[in-house]
This record gives C-alpha cells, sequence and structure tokens, in this order.
C-alpha cells in the first residue's frame, strides 16, 4: 500500500461508516425497498465506474428485446434535467445523461428509456403509463436500495477486483465489499479473450461467491469504427500511423491496448469520466490532430463520448476531420453463456434462445 493511500485510510473509514448505517437503516426496517411484480434486473457494480455496465445493459437488451416490452431506468449522470423523463427523439445527453442516450440511439424504438434519480418514481410510472414494460432493466443498481431488484448483477473489473479494492477515497469504492453478498449473479469484465481454469479457479477462490450466487466471466469485443456525426461504418486504414484519442471515461486502458495494436502512434487526451466537453477541448484536439506531420491519421473516441456530443453546437470545431466512435460489446466466454442465458431466462419466466443475442 503506498503512502498516500494509508494517509487516507481513516477518511475511507468515516465514508465507511456512514455507508453502513445507511446499510443497517435499510436491514432493520427504518428505510423501506420496494419490490415489483414486473421482472426488474439491476445491474450495478461498487465502484466508481469502469466496470463495464453500459455494454452489459446493452447485452441484456439485446437479449430480451424482441420478445418483450422492455424498458430501461436510468439516473441519468451528467443530465441538465430533473425529475422523470422518458426519451424522444429530440433528446440530447444534456436532457437524460449519455449512457440513456446511448440506449436510445442504439434501440431506437425498440424500448423505453427513462431516468429518473428517484428509481422508485420511475419505475412506478413506467408501469402506470400507457405504454407498460414487460421487463425493467435498473442501470447502476447496486447503490439505490429503495427498489429491491428481482434479479440482481454485480459487475466488476478482472483487473480491479473490488475484493482488492478499497473505499474512497483511498481507492475506488463507493459502498461497501460486504454489498456484494446481495448479488443474485457476479460478472468479472474485461477479462483476456483466452481465460485459463487456472484463472478461474483463482478469481473465485478471491470472490468467494456464495452457494446461492453465480460467478461469470466476460470480456469486450470492439465492433466496426463508426463515421461521426455521418454515422456510416468504416474500419482502420491500412498503414495507419497515429491515432488520437480522446475520451472521458473511468477506465480507457483497455482501449488504449486495442489502438495501439491498429497504429505506430497513439496520442491520448484524457478527460473525466462523464465529461462535458467544452469548446477548447474540441480545439485542444484538433489541434493534436493538425499538429501530427503524416497523412495517415484519425482520431477515434468513445461511443459515449460521441453521445455527449451528438447535436452539440460544438461539433463545428471537428469539422472535415477524420473523426470515428468505436463501439464496443460483451462477450460472455463460451463456458458461461449458456448459464447466465439460462439464469435470465428462468427469472423472466420464457425460454429464449441465445439467437436472441446480435
Amino acid at each position: 500500500m503506498d503512502f498516500w493511500r494509508i494517509l487516507l485510510i481513516p477518511f475511507a473509514f468515516l465514508y465507511g461508516l456512514v455507508i453502513r448505517f445507511r446499510h443497517w437503516l435499510f436491514d432493520i426496517g427504518i428505510l423501506k425497498s420496494t419490490s415489483f411484480k414486473t421482472p426488474v434486473i439491476g445491474v450495478g457494480n461498487l465502484s466508481f465506474g469502469g466496470t463495464g455496465k453500459t455494454p452489459m445493459i446493452e447485452y441484456l437488451i439485446n437479449l430480451l428485446v424482441s420478445d418483450n416490452k422492455l424498458a430501461v431506468i436510468s439516473r441519468g449522470y451528467g443530465r441538465k434535467t430533473k425529475g422523470y423523463i422518458v426519451a424522444n427523439k429530440n433528446s440530447s445527453y444534456k436532457d437524460i445523461g449519455d449512457e440513456p442516450m446511448q440506449y436510445f440511439h442504439n434501440f431506437k424504438n425498440k424500448l423505453t428509456v427513462a431516468v429518473s434519480k428517484n428509481r422508485k418514481l420511475g419505475i412506478t410510472n413506467l408501469l402506470s403509463g400507457s405504454n407498460k414494460p414487460d421487463i425493467i432493466l435498473m442501470d447502476d443498481s447496486f447503490q439505490h436500495r429503495a427498489v429491491k431488484p428481482g434479479l440482481s448483477i454485480l459487475l466488476t473489473d478482472f483487473h480491479k477486483l473490488y475484493t482488492e479494492d478499497y473505499l474512497v477515497p483511498a481507492g475506488t469504492l463507493r459502498d461497501t465489499v460486504s454489498r456484494a453478498a446481495s448479488a443474485d449473479i457476479i460478472i468479472v469484465t474485461k477479462t483476456y479473450k483466452v481465460l485459463s481454469p487456472i484463472t478461474r479457479r483463482r478469481i473465485n477462490a478471491i470472490i468467494k461467491p456464495t452457494e446461492k450466487q453465480s460467478l461469470y466471466f466476460s470480456y469486450l469485443e470492439y465492433g466496426k469504427l463508426i463515421s461521426f456525426p455521418s454515422l456510416i461504418p468504416g474500419s482502420f486504414p491500412k498503414n495507419l500511423h497515429t491515432i488520437v484519442l480522446f475520451c472521458g471515461i473511468a477506465n480507457s486502458y483497455l482501449l488504449q491496448e486495442y489502438l495501439r495494436d491498429n497504429c505506430v502512434e497513439l496520442l491520448v487526451i484524457d478527460f473525466p469520466d462523464h465529461y462535458s466537453y467544452k469548446r477548447k477541448d474540441l480545439k485542444l484536439v484538433a489541434k493534436t490532430y493538425n499538429d501530427e506531420f503524416t497523412r495517415n491519421k484519425l482520431i477515434v473516441t468513445t461511443e459515449k463520448d460521441a453521445m455527449r456530443l451528438l447535436k452539440s453546437e460544438i461539433m463545428d470545431e471537428l469539422n472535415n476531420l477524420p473523426l470515428y466512435y468505436l463501439p464496443i460489446k460483451v462477450k460472455l466466454h463460451k463456458h458461461d453463456e449458456n448459464n447466465f442465458l439460462n439464469k435470465i431466462h428462468d427469472y423472466v419466466g420464457k425460454d429464449k434462445s441465445s439467437s436472441s443475442i446480435h
């Protein structure tokens, strides 16, 4: 443990006391948790982002949307609005947040996307509306105990397991490790594409899932480059020399690793998670690109960042520059996929084949 982390341990301890007291109030019934008859699947983590929650939600959407009336409820982190809002064709990330914007953009009219800081109110509104959903996906569920999901999925980064992390400010955990006991399913995300049995056993021994919990492993698969804002699919040019990557996400290390395999030089401009871009930021991106003395170059960002720039008045700073975003998908390892699908199907009460996943 490094020196600065040791200094921050007392503050993490005090933060932990507050969190544990809040959980105790729920456990003894002073604060109430509400369950719903309609299937609610919660997806969350114990850390401040970076576990692959957004692609996991999209995995579930792809699995369930063709045979169900599906809704996603999210807080809408980073939005400039308040209250309960249902996404529509005029919505921007300022109205609903970048992650809900991504769900709405990618699935259009196939599902309902709603945001509400009060998840109980949001779900109640969804169920009382004219387009009542059969299944609700609750985005970022672990810290919102006012709603008890019928099925709870906890994500943890393979490279930074929650069992090996600390509460803020000494680490990146926003909730106690003991909260993992409430999960029905634990998914270790961002593993390598090839995962050895030895690694599986090692992670299982570290996490120690209970008999009632299922432990699965997933990895990320990158899609084709999408030209932005024209949204035309593309690919990495041959002999590509330089990629300028700018992004505001919690962990970009895997993306950087992937991009380095597709170019000679990677220039990274990092911003905070859920960052709201300003004109000066895009000026910096354009300058970084223009200062590179090679013709074989392009600009790449993430899909989530692209959602924060969609319909933005500052996009003119990148006019006529080759700007792309790189979509990602979650893939469960073959050993886990069928078992996971059976868990989901058993909960929602319908028998669906894995061919529902695109």
